[in-house]
């Protein structure tokens, strides 16, 4: 494997990472973390920065008595850097000149910026590129973090007899975090997700762990007393506290935790907490949170990347299999994707206006337990399913997250091979349009169960519908409408209820005499006798059509 993606733009290609770019962060980071000064900890990032990020080093900068003040480089400090690093607490965008971007990364000792490598380029990289670049500069806060350390050890020895335990607090502050280090990346590296990071983190402070996403959702515990339910902040209250973290820029104390945001880049993520109400939290485990989010950032960012990548994968199955493809390839790409394309399947379409009918369709299809794949085709959510989903059950699921009505389903019938999934997708298609133009749209009509309604709908193409219907009903069609008369709708339900003068008056809401003068009617005009069994046939058939062409509801 040549390239390793981080993670992507969602709405453009996605950036794959070259394996180079981290295996020069890892360079970087043993050489940061060996026995350096303060000046070869700058060069060391400075030298980095083109392999990691594609970028320029522009300069590193030492936070000295509240001023950014550039270290030994081989080139001149860009006019005007210092003072946009003092405004924006060395961190954030830079206007260069010459440049057509610039950026500021802060460089941190426990939670305060010492520092900002300061990097340029033709071009803004992408996220993965910053991601890494982001890494690097706390990496690099991170050894001067150590080398200030060990200073401030000997600097505080008051005689040859206080040397050695003096040393020797300052080596097991360095083994603390070279252990913090170590274990966080480890839990990274070995693939335990989030989960890892926060029993890591959780293992190194002491002190319970919560990662929640940007809404204040729990995403992941580690620890005991997890509180259940788990609170959650109206979104008012979230925002200004996303908003103060933003500001803070270091983790906070907010009542009984100790927060930090989880951001790779701009865009939040969530947060990383520890759970601190008797305030034990010192410089130790402060430390080992703010290393928590860098890692925990790479993690979420990697993981939106592999849901991205899947989503877009899934998406394109869909389109092919809709548009009609080879078995052999569908077999292929379902089952990379952990779907089983042999055996039944039907095709489902959900029309709404509610813009989170897409995440609404795929919470409802896991809540029901149906296997199945989701796209978007014609302004409609797409599913694939194994199963045939009983109806009432899909729309209520369905309806259950959204705010707005209607939501209108049609179900195909059944196919068992790739290649009928287009026809299906045409079925499910029919059945969803006649459920659209009916008088009750907020539904479910599958297309196996429409049976007279199917010819309908299939025969509307070419007028054929309009016509058989103008030949039997014409004559009562004009009168209807010259005398405002109900002849057709009575004909209708008389012959719905199978000539019973009893069921037709009732289901009409009319006397018995009130029908039999309409019936007489109808022969009149019509001269149709309505004992025929052919004549009754072609009558039932051309006012089914009527109804459905006058978008009555369909009959039960």
């Amino acid at each position: 494997m040549t390239q390793q993606t981080l993670s992507s733009d969602v709405d453009g290609p996605l950036a794959p990472v070259p394996a180079s770019s981290l295996r020069a962060l890892g360079a970087a980071a043993a050489l940061l973390f060996a026995d350096c000064r303060e000046s070869d900890i700058l060069r060391i990032a400075a030298e980095a920065v083109r392999s990691v990020g594609g970028c320029d080093a522009l300069g590193c900068y030492r936070v000295v008595e509240g001023d950014y003040l550039l270290s030994p480089q081989p080139r001149p400090a860009p006019p005007g850097v210092a003072a946009q690093l003092r405004a924006q607490h060395g961190e954030g965008s830079l206007r260069l000149p010459g440049h057509r971007w610039g950026w500021a990364l802060p460089l941190r000792d426990r939670c305060q910026t010492v520092g900002a490598l300061v990097v340029g380029a033709d071009r803004e990289p992408q996220q993965p590129e910053m991601v890494l670049l982001t890494v690097l500069a706390q990496l690099a806060g991170a050894a001067l973090a150590n080398v200030a350390s060990r200073e401030r050890a000997c600097a505080d020895v008051p005689a040859p007899t206080a040397a050695d335990g003096d040393l020797a607090a300052a080596v097991l502050r360095l083994e603390r975090r070279n252990r913090v280090h170590e274990t966080l990346s480890g839990a990274a590296a070995h693939g335990t997700g989030e989960q890892g990071i926060a029993d890591a983190l959780a293992r190194l402070t002491g002190l319970p762990v919560a990662v929640e996403d940007p809404f204040g959702n729990l995403r992941v515990w580690s620890g005991p007393g997890r509180p259940d339910p788990y609170p959650k902040a109206p979104p008012q209250q979230r925002e200004q506290l996303l908003h103060r973290l933003a500001a803070h820029n270091a983790p906070l104390r907010v009542r009984d935790r100790v927060v930090v945001l989880v951001k790779p880049r701009a865009e939040i993520l969530g947060t990383l907490a520890l759970i601190d109400p008797d305030h034990q939290a010192f410089d130790e485990q402060l430390f080992a949170l703010a290393h928590g989010s860098t890692v925990l950032a790479l993690e979420l960012a990697h993981q939106r990347d592999l849901a991205e990548i899947e989503l877009r994968l899934r998406r394109e199955l869909v389109d092919d299999l809709l548009a009609g493809t080879d078995s052999d390839s569908a077999f292929a790409r379902a089952e990379a994707m952990g779907y089983d394309l042999r055996g039944e399947h039907y095709v489902v379409l959900v029309h709404g206006d509610d813009s989170a009918l897409a995440e609404a369709v795929g919470r409802a299809a896991t809540v029901l337990d149906l296997p199945f794949l989701q796209g978007r085709h014609a302004g409609m959510i797409v599913l694939i399913t194994q199963r045939r989903p009983e109806p009432e059950a899909l729309h209520h699921a369905v309806c259950e997250h959204l705010d707005t009505a209607p939501v209108t389903i049609g179900i195909s019938g059944c196919c068992t091979r790739p290649a009928d999934l287009a026809r299906a997708f045409d079925d499910a298609r029919r059945a969803i349009n006649i459920r659209l133009r009916s008088r009750m749209p907020d539904g479910v009509t599958a297309f196996d169960e429409l049976g007279f309604y199917r010819l309908v709908d299939a025969a509307r193409a070419d007028g054929q519908v309009e016509r058989f219907m103008r030949e039997w009903l014409g004559t009562l069609l004009d009168y209807d409408r010259d005398h405002r008369a109900d002849l057709v709708y009575t004909l209708s339900r008389y012959l719905e209820c199978g000539g019973n003068y009893d069921d037709s008056a009732a289901a009409l809401h009319i006397h018995r005499s009130t029908l039999r003068y309409r019936l007489g009617r109808i022969r009149q005009l019509t001269g149709f006798d309505l004992r025929d069994v052919d004549t009754r046939f072609n009558l039932q058939a051309a006012t089914r059509a009527w109804r459905f062409l006058s978008l009555v509801a369909l009959p039960t």
